[in-house]
């Protein structure tokens, strides 16, 4: 059995944020954070190095319930895609991660009555449509355009039971690697958080280690 590398990025404040990447295929390089220093004590992104792309994690902040956090949020949006589109000139880029944003009414349950809630704003989901309008695909949405399909809900009430959810985690991808593109999946039965796993499929000639 081929052993996992692993990769840690924790928050300097302990218990709050971070992110980390398992992977059977040693990358090239690994790198932590975006390079800027206001958002790189908070652990949120990973970028592995592989000879053909590069897989970034991320973590994007909350806005928080009272919206204390939107305008940064904003920034970070404004800065995550300008770190992302600065790697694409390199070679194509998979991000992955929970966004922390439903960006269409589709990807939630109740979308009027969370239009000003923290993740449903006008603004973060304008922050996601600027990644789609810089090129880069939703793969979810490229084979599946119903509702009904969400990847976070809430401990309360039974949410996840009754399905009242949001589909905040994402894969995206560069449109170099489209014709490349399987499959992209969301595994709701997959318990254990109150987030579900995400994934894509790309096929065996996809860049890779």
């Amino acid at each position: 059995m081929i052993p996992y590398q692993h990769y840690w990025n924790p928050a300097t404040r302990k218990g709050y944020s971070g992110t980390a990447v398992f992977t059977k295929i040693r990358p090239l390089k690994t790198t932590y954070g975006i390079g800027v220093e206001e958002h790189d004590d908070e652990g949120r992104v990973i970028t592995l190095e592989f000879p053909k792309y590069f897989l970034v994690n991320v973590y994007t902040p909350n806005a928080q319930r009272d919206l204390a956090r939107l305008s940064y949020r904003m920034q970070w949006d404004r800065d995550f895609l300008k770190y992302l589109k600065g790697l694409e000139k390199r070679k194509p880029v998979i991000f992955c991660g929970d966004l922390n944003v439903a960006h269409k009414e589709i990807d939630l349950k109740n979308p009027k009555a969370n239009r000003r809630n923290a993740g449903f704003t006008d603004e973060e989901r304008a922050g996601f449509s600027n990644y789609i309008e810089a090129g880069f695909i939703d793969t979810f949405r490229e084979f599946n355009q119903g509702p009904g399909h969400y990847t976070w809900w809430s401990y309360m009430f039974h949410a996840r039971a009754k399905n009242i959810g949001w589909r905040i985690d994402y894969f995206c991808i560069s449109p170099d690697l489209r014709p490349r593109l399987k499959e992209a999946f969301i595994l709701p039965e997959v318990m254990g958080s109150d987030h579900c796993p995400v994934g894509i499929v790309l096929s065996e000639g996809a860049p890779h280690g």
